[in-house]
């Protein structure tokens, strides 16, 4: 599979990538077994990049691909995970309910400080089995995440003190690149007004259908050379199901607007001769900021499924016909929209 290089750095990753939220049990539970099946999946079809987190089913994900990846030559694949969440032991009835199904036993603690950070980094070493970690995403700062309060003390948290752990961690060599791992474009406005980063892995905001990263961040990107790895670009599984009922964009129920601008790209599709799944993974990569597309999934079959919708490559003309279907966020409030 092509690679292609995080930001300004050495490191190149492939142009696809295994995303590890459904390893942890988001929305259905994930067992061991097809946890590895689906890692097999994905590094038989060619992908060498993974991304991972503390906060995909509590530390479960990182357990999963670390065991993975275990016996793996040490310079055959990327891994990122994510720091900004600690994980603490609570009794089962006490773990939180933020979407993953039989979860570890942990609830979540914020923390984007130093010392938060660098906890994070060690406690990841220990629950992937690892000494090794490429890219470190700040998870989830932001309005979208924690509303406008709250995320102004994390954001002081970051600035105060996590900032430098990143850099230092890059600097002495523990990792080769950092950067953010959001729903949001603001935040990531925000912190490139005076903050270098490497890389965003940017969930649901540069896709076929939602646009809202092109008219500022992916200039902002391509000017300061900071890559972007595009997460969520099924949005929610809408663009691989298409506008079926029980169909879910942004984490939640597709609005009837949205339905019917997935329909009418359903139709774009069908016209092409091709399946509407084929043009949103291939849509991101045809920018030249984007360095992966991120794929999650917890089944070995639904990764083959999509991995073979990009043997046949689509020109950039392809994709010119859906534009006048997309749409862009609005604007965020002061409330969390997302946990």
């Amino acid at each position: 599979m092509k690679t292609r290089r995080i930001g300004k750095t050495d490191l190149q990753v492939t142009e696809y990538s295994f995303g590890t939220a459904p390893l942890g049990g988001l929305y259905r539970a994930c067992p061991r077994d097809a946890a590895m099946a689906t890692l097999q999946a994905a590094w038989d079809n060619g992908i060498r990049y993974f991304d991972t987190a503390p906060h995909y089913g509590f530390g479960q994900a990182e357990r999963y691909v670390g065991d993975f990846l275990r016996d793996k030559p040490e310079d055959s694949y990327v891994l990122s995970t994510k720091v900004g969440r600690l994980l603490a032991p609570v009794p089962k009835d006490q773990i939180p309910k933020v979407g993953f199904v039989d979860p570890l036993p942990f609830k979540l603690v914020y923390d984007y400080s130093y010392d938060g950070i660098m906890r994070s980094v060690d406690f990841s070493y220990a629950r992937l089995g690892l000494n090794r970690i490429d890219i470190l995403y700040v998870h989830d700062i932001g309005v979208y995440t924690h509303g406008r309060e709250v995320n102004d003390r994390y954001v002081k948290q970051l600035r105060d003190g996590g900032y430098r752990a990143l850099q230092e961690l890059k600097s002495s060599g523990a990792i080769k690149a950092f950067g953010l791992g959001v729903n949001e474009v603001p935040a990531c406005l925000d912190m490139m007004a005076d903050i270098d980063i490497d890389v965003i892995l940017m969930a649901g905001r540069y896709s076929l259908l939602d646009r809202s990263a092109v008219e500022e961040l992916l200039p902002l990107c391509e000017k300061r050379g900071t890559s972007i790895t595009a997460g969520g670009v099924f949005n929610s599984g809408i663009l691989a199901t298409g506008a079926v009922p029980g169909s879910h964009f942004d984490y939640t129920p597709a609005t009837d607007e949205i339905l019917g601008k997935v329909r009418a790209m359903e139709a774009v599709a069908a016209e092409a001769g091709k399946p509407l799944a084929q043009f949103a993974l291939q849509f991101p990569l045809h920018h030249p900021a984007v360095a992966s597309v991120i794929i999650g999934t917890a089944r070995p079959e639904s990764l083959n499924r999509n991995m073979a919708l990009t043997h046949d490559e689509l020109s950039a003309s392809a994709f010119a016909s859906f534009e006048p279907h997309t749409l862009v966020a609005p604007p965020l409030g002061d409330a969390p929209v997302r946990e």
